[in-house]
């Protein structure tokens, strides 16, 4: 499966589009939508070159379909519909594919991807750098509500 167009929406409203490079909230040098390596597995750097928006949406474009599909794909073993799996690329995306692999929710979504109890432990996912962050509240809020929305 491919990342949807709500799913791209949701990653970039919270991301953010940023041309420079600058430390997120946990100090990890950034550039773009959110983007901490190229695809060529360089790492971000402060000293980097500022970037294009339309670099920055190929760029999340690129490591998307490279690692964080696959990964979903990966994990998760029941099927998805294309809200759903949005929804947890976009976690994955924000918090990684070992966060998802140990996660609550992965073993939830495995068992009955429909459980209403599934929105409970995307709102466990909020504290980065051990501080509860009001954008994470709302990313995982978004996400939650994208996950159990019809698909249209």
């Amino acid at each position: 499966m491919k990342t949807g167009n709500k799913g791209l929406s949701l990653i970039k409203s919270f991301e953010g589009f940023y041309s420079k490079p600058y430390l997120d909230p946990v100090g990890i040098p950034t550039i773009g939508y959110g983007v901490i390596k190229y695809p060529n597995g360089k790492k971000v750097t402060i000293k980097d070159a500022p970037i294009t928006e339309e670099t920055a949406s190929d760029l999340l474009a690129q490591l998307l379909e490279q690692a964080y599909e696959k990964e979903v794909s990966r994990l998760v073993k029941v099927p998805l519909n294309q809200n759903q799996f949005d929804a947890l690329v976009s976690f994955t995306y924000n918090l990684g594919s070992s966060n998802l692999s140990k996660s609550t929710l992965l073993k939830k979504v495995n068992k009955n991807p429909c459980d209403p109890t599934i929105a409970n432990e995307f709102s466990k996912w909020v504290n980065a750098g051990g501080k509860k962050l009001a954008g994470l509240v709302r990313r995982r809020k978004a996400e939650s509500d994208l996950y159990f929305s019809k698909e249209k």
